[in-house]
């Protein structure tokens, strides 16, 4: 059984038993949340699709863990105009464990 969520303004495809690391949600390592926004859930042949959300649909997750992604890194040129421009970003994440798809 798989399910697609969207969490982080992201939609993710989700299976019991995965990991998952998504934008970070303040929810403490350990503690079990509840994503309701929940846009199709498929068991073999058979999948049911919302319009844009499944009635009663619902995956139980846990936080395993918080951390940050690989720095990316953003350099800047203009050609000529002796301007050079050179940042990093390190994005937060939050780390999900699936542990059961109600729908």
């Amino acid at each position: 059984m798989y399910a697609v969520i969207k969490t982080g303004g992201k939609q993710y495809k989700v299976a019991v038993g995965e990991k998952l690391k998504v934008e970070q949600i303040p929810a403490d390592i350990g503690s079990e949340l509840t994503i309701d926004q929940v846009l199709a859930v498929g068991a073999g042949e058979t999948i049911k699709f919302g319009a844009p959300l499944v009635e009663g649909a619902k995956v139980l997750v846990k936080v395993a863990s918080h951390g940050r992604h690989d720095k990316v890194r953003i350099f800047k040129m203009r050609r000529r105009k002796h301007y050079q421009k050179r940042q990093g970003h390190r994005q937060n994440y939050t780390e999900l464990e699936i542990l059961a798809i109600n729908g």
